[in-house]
């Protein structure tokens, strides 16, 4: 608030009655500077309409106010800090993916044909591992022939004191065995967290070596492993700010000051975005079921007639701007 605005409000506030021009004469302003300071006191909800006289403003109590403008301050800081958090995220991809392109036909890439390679590789790693282990892992249930190729490298790996991370889908709760082998991962000295959604699969080893697949949408095809500081870096950067964003895997999940959980309010900006069940389903690593459910619960809540104008409405009341918080928030708290 400027201070012609705070002038105009305190004066108000002292004399509810004021017109413009009264104000205009106590305060020496011209009547459209005061007719300004209003519209910036009534986008502040300083003022309210005079239930009494139509047309007629009502200053709200400083007590109100004063919340008022912190919540307004406390969004606006969120909102920056979301935005400055997910363009460091998206620097991070686009380094890396210039980084490959740019020394594709150099001696630092490593094609492994098919997933059986990849399989073999992913282990080689992790019993090459001296340091550091890194990996995010954008599916839901992960596969039986993947965590028992990778069980006795864990062990291994673990028992060396690696440092082990895993950043996993919210979702692998869901399933007993891959819930089940994080918990053992755990209990050995692993530290595992989830989030709604990961960009693509990737495992970073020593900060000098990484895999990710040829196509984040059909693994199958291989994968690449890439060596070099400067492509690792920047990979590595990527992993570091998912990993900030993750909560550990066990810990409650929490709803936001809207009653959303992280996964729902992913679901709404894929909803916005014009994705289809299918894609939002294997995004959030659930089945389309599930998917399809979940879509129909927050319509509901909503009061949304459509998939895109239940997204259209999250973004309007900038919803994807606001974290899962790290204190405990009731799971039961309704959409605000």
């Amino acid at each position: 608030m400027d201070a012609t605005s705070e002038s105009v409000y305190l004066t108000i506030l002292a004399e509810p009655d004021s017109t413009v021009a009264d104000l205009a004469l106590r305060l020496d302003l011209d009547e459209d500077d005061v007719r300004a300071a209003l519209d910036c006191l009534r986008r502040l909800s300083l003022l309210r309409p005079s239930r009494d006289s139509p047309g007629a403003l009502c200053p709200v109590s400083p007590e109100i106010a004063l919340e008022a403008l912190v919540k307004h301050q406390e969004a606006e800081l969120v909102r920056q800090q979301n935005q400055i958090a997910e363009s460091r995220a998206a620097i991070a991809v686009l380094a890396a993916e210039y980084a490959i392109t740019r020394h594709a036909s150099g001696d630092v890439l490593e094609r492994l044909a098919d997933i059986d390679a990849v399989r073999e590789r992913s282990v080689q790693l992790a019993r090459d591992a001296r340091h550091e282990f890194l990996s995010l892992m954008p599916i839901g249930a992960q596969s039986a022939e993947g965590m028992t190729a990778s069980r006795s490298a864990d062990t291994q790996m673990l028992e060396r004191g690696v440092d082990v991370r895993t950043l996993c889908l919210d979702t692998i709760d869901r399933d007993p065995a891959t819930s089940g082998y994080a918990h053992r991962l755990i209990r050995l000295g692993a530290r595992v967290r989830t989030v709604p959604v990961l960009p693509i699969r990737m495992i970073i080893v020593d900060r000098e070596v990484a895999m990710v697949p040829v196509d984040s949408e059909r693994t199958a095809l291989g994968a690449v492993l890439v060596r070099g500081a400067g492509i690792v870096v920047a990979m590595r950067t990527l992993f570091d700010l998912l990993w900030e964003r993750g909560r550990d895997f066990g810990a409650p999940r929490a709803r936001d000051r809207h009653g959303l959980t992280g996964q729902e309010r992913e679901l709404l900006r894929f909803l916005y975005e014009g994705h289809t069940d299918e894609v939002v389903a294997r995004k959030l690593g659930i089945s389309i079921r599930t998917c399809r459910r979940i879509t129909a619960d927050l319509m509901n809540r909503l009061g949304a007639r459509s998939r895109f104008q239940a997204g259209a409405q999250a973004a309007e009341r900038g919803w994807f701007h606001y974290p899962v918080p790290e204190t405990d928030v009731c799971l039961d708290a309704p959409l605000s």
